[in-house]
């Protein structure tokens, strides 16, 4: 299979998710399996370094990691992509809400919905 995606060093982000090509407007870009956490798992995960990369599951009390590069996707609040949860499958969906140029770094909100201006307030959005 064809490598359409990157983890790069960002700067003050750190790392994040860059395009190997060019992606339309709802194309997906990638397919995470997860692992999923109970709410009692995710107390003791809260207290590592995973806090930072664990997505709400069902709920905000239980969670998941997802595999790939689906937990290293930055923040933004006018993101290109987006991520839904796929509970049949036990998976993470990112796809392009806008076009995205080879070379551009893939953002999702992490709010859960590409348009929500909620602050974040776990974490300072640069």
């Amino acid at each position: 299979m064809r490598k359409v995606i990157i983890v790069k060093k960002t700067g003050k982000k750190g790392r994040g998710v860059f395009a190997l090509k060019d992606f339309k407007e709802g194309e997906i870009i990638e397919t995470c399996p997860v692992i999923n956490i109970t709410p009692k798992e995710r107390r003791i995960v809260e207290k590592t370094i995973f806090n930072y990369y664990i997505y709400p599951w069902r709920s905000t009390l239980s969670g998941s990691l997802a595999l790939g590069y689906g937990s290293i996707y930055n923040h933004a609040y006018s993101p290109n992509a987006d991520w839904k949860q796929n509970f049949k499958t036990n998976s993470m969906v990112y796809r392009a809400v806008k076009p995205i140029k080879k070379g551009e770094e893939i953002t999702v909100n992490y709010n859960g919905e590409p348009d929500d201006q909620t602050p974040v307030d776990w974490f300072e959005v640069s």
